[in-house]
């Protein structure tokens, strides 16, 4: 098995144990072709393929989907076709490679565990079109339509259009917050969209809220102040499930610190866990990949720790060392580091 097609069962093993199903898409960012933020763009139609994204060419990412389908096939998994529509106001099939069949790119490859009942939400959630998307730019920008501007963006055969051009000036904006009010808004709204603006410092897009009809945010509005009390004894009990569930991962994932690195101090292992895994962080620990313990994942969140403690690496970033230099510095003081502890377990 070459390199290549290892990182790519890596992956697909990875999101298979997540969610019971993997994609293409799974894979492609994986093995870190893509981002996230890649993957926001291409499903909002800001890009025309997924391949202009993309840090290889078409003929890699085919290849890759090749390795995925092998190894699914090997594994015993079912194949289904997923619809890839854009999220823009155009609802365009969404398109993966600049030229070329990428019918493979569609399949996506599901457990043959999971129940009937599961492949039914799963065959229904793939096909459903994705929530329109409305962006908050961060720079000045003119609409195709009117050659205006204005609070929100929408995308249309890949251009830019103010809510007006796209029929949507008669939408109020509803702020993320209230989970219940914006479920039930949007469920009643004929008409909605999603508002996202890019955070630059985690490189990804986020949610600000939703774009519904008045009269929608208004019945919304009567109905959740009529279950007030009930949801508020719900979220307690979720929270503190949710609580529960921290910890036991945060522990597990300790033990498997502990397991690779068996000269690493049980404390530190500790605390590795819990900063790593802390639920909502966006670090290394609340990766699909780190969620079931894998190697590669768990060795990333060591390798963090082990950057930011016992090495002048943050001091190099505050002088103004280049993030890319500080990290070249810094990197035999890691190796070190981690041979030590990864060797505590010769003797044993």
């Amino acid at each position: 098995m070459s390199k290549l097609e290892r990182r790519i069962v890596e992956a697909a093993e990875a999101a298979l144990a997540q969610r019971r199903f993997v994609t293409a898409v799974d894979v492609l960012t994986g093995v870190r072709w893509l981002h996230a933020r890649h993957v926001d763009v291409w499903r909002q139609g800001r890009a025309a393929t997924l391949e202009e994204l993309c840090a290889v060419d078409g003929a890699r990412m085919a290849e890759a989907v090749t390795a995925l389908r092998r190894w699914a096939l090997a594994k015993g998994l079912t194949p289904g076709e997923s619809a890839y529509v854009s999220g823009g106001r155009d609802r365009q099939e969404l398109r993966f490679l600049s030229a070329g069949d990428d019918t493979a790119f569609r399949v996506h490859w599901v457990s043959p565990d999971m129940s009937e009942a599961r492949r039914r939400q799963l065959a229904e959630r793939q096909s459903k079109a994705p929530d329109l998307v409305a962006v908050e730019p961060q720079k000045a920008w003119e609409c195709a339509g009117c050659g205006g501007t204005g609070p929100y963006l929408i995308m249309e055969n890949a251009e830019p259009y103010c809510l007006t051009c796209a029929d949507m000036d008669h939408l109020v904006f509803l702020p993320a917050g209230d989970a219940a009010l914006s479920r039930r808004a949007k469920k009643e709204s004929g008409l909605a969209a999603v508002v996202v603006r890019f955070n630059s410092r985690r490189k990804r897009y986020e949610r600000l809220g939703v774009l519904v009809e008045e009269a929608a945010l208004a019945l919304a509005e009567e109905r959740c102040l009529a279950d007030e009390e009930v949801r508020l004894r719900r979220r307690e009990r979720d929270r503190e499930r949710r609580a529960g569930e921290d910890v036991e991962f945060q522990a597990r994932m300790a033990g498997e610190i502990a397991r690779l690195f068996p000269g690493c101090p049980p404390e530190r292992a500790k605390e590795i866990a819990r900063h790593a895994g802390q639920r909502g962080s966006g670090r290394v620990g609340r990766t699909a990949a780190a969620k079931v313990l894998d190697e590669n994942a768990i060795t990333l969140a060591v390798v963090a720790s082990v950057r930011h403690l016992d090495t002048d690496y943050d001091r190099l970033l505050m002088s103004g060392v280049p993030r890319t230099e500080a990290r070249e510095r810094i990197r035999t003081t890691i190796d070190l580091v981690l041979g030590r502890w990864r060797a505590e377990n010769v003797g044993a």
